[in-house]
């Protein structure tokens, strides 16, 4: 297995000081949507097996293992913090959101998705961008948002490391974009199956998620990652495959035979009952937070919205910066 690094001076264990970065990888599958491990082994794995100072289950469509994980990491006490995330499909293909409060809705436009996760005072990701092999965001996409005159449609970080084929089709790709953009990198594992946990992660300074947000927000991060091989990976797509035939088989003993198997999505049924409530409760709020201002103009809706333009227009004097600096570097012939 080869790897990729994209680490300060080339020093992945730590920053041109000799500082200690942290390490966290944000976009983890689990049994609840296309995974083959459940919240609890997440958590265990990343405790016991790896040096990562923060995780996040960021499931397709789902956001009840990643709470599940988050509840079990605070009960325990656990070294290791836990952020809620979800990989959801929007109409441009897939995004990450971190920090949520809530589940996104899936196949929405572009622009209203990130809104929306910007709103939960979340993170707005691009994973795996140009994969040909899952719905990677095209240059399009990423553009329009970039380019958004909306106070919450803007990109936090792009996804640069990522040791899956999906992930290692747009590599070279994504650097490209992130210079061009002034955006920061941040490394992943896409993991499947619990021993790929860690296989990709961001390097930031400081070990704590504040630390991790800060660290995007201030274009400080870096990442790694190895390259799976072929036999790796046949070996990851097979454990898959036969967790979604265990799937399929439930669905059909739920629908067909009638036999009230719900889907296991490895949280208890309590646990899951005030899950919901909690939504619910988030939702109304929110709702009434909406209706209260009476307008769409999200620039003077609140504290956090406000702080997150000024963020977003940090983010565009970066990118401004740096096509200063190629102009410098690469003047026109």
């Amino acid at each position: 297995m080869s790897s990729a690094d994209g680490s300060p001076q080339g020093t992945p264990e730590g920053s041109p000081r000799g500082e200690r970065l942290g390490k966290a990888d944000v976009h983890i599958h689990s049994i609840a949507s296309d995974g083959t491990a459940s919240a609890a082994q997440i958590l265990d794995y990343a405790e016991n097996q790896t040096d990562l100072d923060l995780i996040a289950i960021a499931d397709h469509e789902r956001i009840e293992a990643a709470v599940e994980c988050r509840r079990l990491a605070r009960e325990r006490g656990s070294r290791v913090e836990v952020i809620v995330a979800e990989e959801v499909t929007t109409r441009s293909g897939h995004l990450l959101g971190v920090f949520l409060q809530a589940r996104l809705k899936r196949n929405q436009r572009l622009e209203t998705t990130v809104a929306e996760i910007h709103e939960q005072g979340g993170l707005a990701i691009v994973p795996h961008p140009f994969s040909a092999f899952t719905l990677g965001m095209r240059k399009n996409a990423i553009m329009r948002v970039h380019l958004s005159t909306d106070p919450l449609v803007y990109w936090d970080a792009l996804e640069g490391y990522n040791p899956s084929t999906a992930g290692r089709y747009g590599r070279a790709a994504t650097a490209r974009i992130a210079v061009e953009l002034g955006l920061p990198l941040v490394g992943n594992s896409d993991a499947h199956t619990i021993d790929t946990i860690g296989d990709g992660h961001t390097l930031f300074p400081g070990t704590t998620a504040d630390d991790y947000r800060r660290a995007i927000l201030a274009g400080t991060t870096s990442g790694s990652c190895i390259t799976w091989g072929a036999v790796r990976e046949v070996l990851i797509y097979g454990l898959q495959v036969r967790k979604q035939a265990h799937d399929v088989s439930r669905w059909g003993r739920r629908n067909l035979l009638r036999d009230d198997a719900p889907r296991d999505l490895g949280v208890p049924a309590d646990q899951l009952e005030l899950q919901r409530e909690r939504e619910l409760s988030y939702i109304r709020e929110r709702d009434a937070r909406r209706h209260s201002n009476g307008s769409p103009d999200r620039e003077a809706e609140s504290g956090p919205a406000r702080r997150l333009l000024a963020i977003r227009r940090r983010v565009r004097a970066r990118s401004m910066a740096a096509a200063r600096r190629r102009e410098v570097e690469e003047p026109p012939a």
